[in-house]
């Protein structure tokens, strides 16, 4: 699958996306991350992105031409069957889990408009569907963020998961295991702390894969 995520701040996301199992997936073909710097689709020399809303009222919106000129770009590339636009709203579809993998499985294309300000032009919308991309507003939750580039992050982030290979193997994925909230422990057996004892629970250790499957079914948060 491919990532292209559109943003005023790129270098926001070389950390996270160069390190541990996204380095890796990408390394291996399995997914590809584009971000594309919307200040480089300007066309005046102080590569303004924003302006002030008709209407009056605070803030700045994200200005249309440079968003529509990112967005033939991408349109001109090569392998956009099965594309979506995501823009991030707290109004959105609430991202979930299930969302998640239905991505993985209906999509072989993901481009995330990053906002700020006090968002982006509302005709941007009828660009992308004249483009022939399917759009969809999205929220990772009841809150207001600064920027779109965490929701993006967190986006790519799950949605890679569900691809296969890039955990290893299928098994790794916590929801094919013995399900979300479940207590879990490692080495030591018993950790000490100013004089007090904490244990592993018993039944972890037993080897009885049928009462741990029990015990785990239990105690899901």
């Amino acid at each position: 699958m491919r990532f292209d995520i559109i943003t005023i701040f790129p270098e926001i996301f070389d950390s996270y996306f160069n390190e541990s199992i996204l380095s890796r997936a990408q390394k291996s073909g399995k997914i590809k991350i584009k971000i594309w710097n919307l200040r480089d689709f300007t066309k005046d020399k102080h590569k303004k992105v924003d302006d002030r809303p008709f209407g009056g009222g605070p803030g700045m919106v994200l200005k249309i031409e440079p968003l529509a000129r990112v967005l033939q770009k991408i349109k001109g590339l090569r392998d956009m069957t099965k594309t979506l636009v995501i823009l991030f709203s707290v109004s959105g579809k609430q991202f979930d889990s299930k969302l998640s993998q239905n991505f993985t499985k209906n999509q072989n294309r993901i481009i995330m408009i990053c906002g700020h300000y006090e968002g982006i032009d509302e005709r941007i919308k009828k660009i992308i569907l004249n483009l022939k991309f399917k759009i969809l507003n999205l929220s990772i939750g009841p809150y207001v963020l600064t920027g779109g580039e965490l929701p993006a992050m967190i986006v790519l982030d799950s949605v890679s998961r569900h691809i296969p290979g890039v955990l290893g193997k299928a098994e790794s994925l916590e929801e094919s295991r013995h399900g979300i909230g479940v207590p879990v422990y490692t080495r030591p057996e018993i950790f000490t702390h100013k004089n007090k004892k904490y244990k592993v629970p018993p039944v972890l250790l037993s080897g009885n894969h049928k009462k741990i499957s029990e015990w785990r079914a239990k105690h899901r948060r």
